[in-house]
This record gives structure tokens, sequence and C-alpha cells, in this order.
């Protein structure tokens, strides 16, 4: 799994992006708003994603890291390819796509392309939860998507186990301390992580308080 790229920009034309990563221009699917934010021979960052298909390796690059939780949650919703996923937020911004799952209203979404009645209910129906709006700094006129962090999702997951939330929240902490990138863990790396640290002699000890 390709998490992240970073090197110089070769070019940006329409949705592709190509940046050169050691010696290698690499091709990445964008937004339009992050190509616009990319300038040539410049160096960027872009948080990704490789879906891989039969006869095909591509990739996807985000300036942010709930463009790229969202894109993901959108490629796991039946009907929704990368290419619509990435239509989506090329005409939403994931706070727009939260308020809108929020809000149940699916006409957002049938206004991508690609993307028709049935597909556009079954978005709000499998994101639900999953994104959600939360104010910020304490100025609920101020919202943002929240899309459940790895460690969150991870520490639920435990606690659903059988742990107790004091030790899930420890032994979270103490893997992501111990990660070369903690930032780039997904949820089923870090849930395989933390279930490694704490093994069956742990979850018995658990059971015996």
């Amino acid at each position: 799994m390709i998490s992240s790229v970073r090197g110089l920009v070769l070019s940006t034309v329409g949705s592709t992006a190509v940046l050169e990563v050691g010696g290698v221009g690499l091709a990445v699917q964008v937004t339009p708003t992050t190509a616009l934010g990319l300038r040539h021979g410049s160096e960027a960052r872009l948080l990704t994603t490789l879906l891989v298909r039969e006869d095909s390796l591509t990739l996807y690059g985000f300036a942010t890291a709930d463009e790229l939780s969202v894109f993901e949650l959108l490629v796991g919703v039946t009907g929704v390819g990368p290419k619509s996923a990435l239509g989506v937020l090329a005409v939403l911004t994931p706070n727009q796509v939260a308020q809108a799952v929020a809000a149940e209203d699916d006409a957002v979404f049938r206004k991508v392309s690609g993307i028709g009645p049935k597909t556009a209910k079954l978005i709000i129906l499998s994101l639900a939860g999953k994104v959600v709006v939360s104010a910020v700094d304490g100025a609920p006129r101020t919202r943002r998507p929240a899309v459940a962090s790895p460690a969150a999702s991870v520490q639920a997951a435990l606690i659903g186990l059988g742990w107790s939330e004091r030790v899930a929240e420890e032994a979270v902490r103490e893997t992501l301390a111990e990660a070369a990138e903690p930032d780039l863990i997904g949820v089923a790396a870090l849930l395989r992580l933390v279930l490694a640290r704490l093994g069956p002699a742990h979850q018995a000890s658990e059971d015996r308080q």
C-alpha cells in the first residue's frame, strides 16, 4: 500500500498529477481543487490510496486526511466506483458530505455524474455514523466532518471485544507511540498491531477482573 507520496510536480492535466518520486514519475488521480493547489516544479506531498483492479493499478491522491477518509468510505459503497467517489469530492467538501449524510439529503449526491437515486440513498445509509459534523473550538457555526479516527475506531472495537476502556486506550496510545508513521496507519493495521500487543493472556486477565 502506498500511503503517501512526496515529490516534484512534473505536470497537472485535468484530474491527473504527475509527481517525480525517486526518479520515477507517478501519475496520481486528484480532485480539481487539489490539482489547482499543485505548482509545476514545486515539491508536493499527497496522502494516497492505491486501488488495484484486474487490469490496472491506480493511485488516488488527496491534500487532507478528511478527503482521503471520505473517498475510501465512498468507494466502499455498492455502486460507487473511484471515478464517482472522486467526482463527489470534486463538487463537495468533506464537510458538505458529512452535512448531507447527517441531514439525509441524498439530492446533493445525485448531482454527481454517474450517481443515480438508488446509489445516492445507499451513500446516505452506508456513511451514516461514519462521518459526523462537529463543532470546532466550541463554535457550533464553524463545523467540519469528524471522520472517526483509526485510534477511536480501534478503541471502540476493543471495548466491544471485552477489554476495559482504560486498557483499550493505553494499548492504542502505546502502539501509536511506537509506530514509525502513526498518522498513516489505518484501522485494520492498527487493530492487528494492538491485538498482537494485548494477546490472549491479557484478555484472560481482563476477564478475571
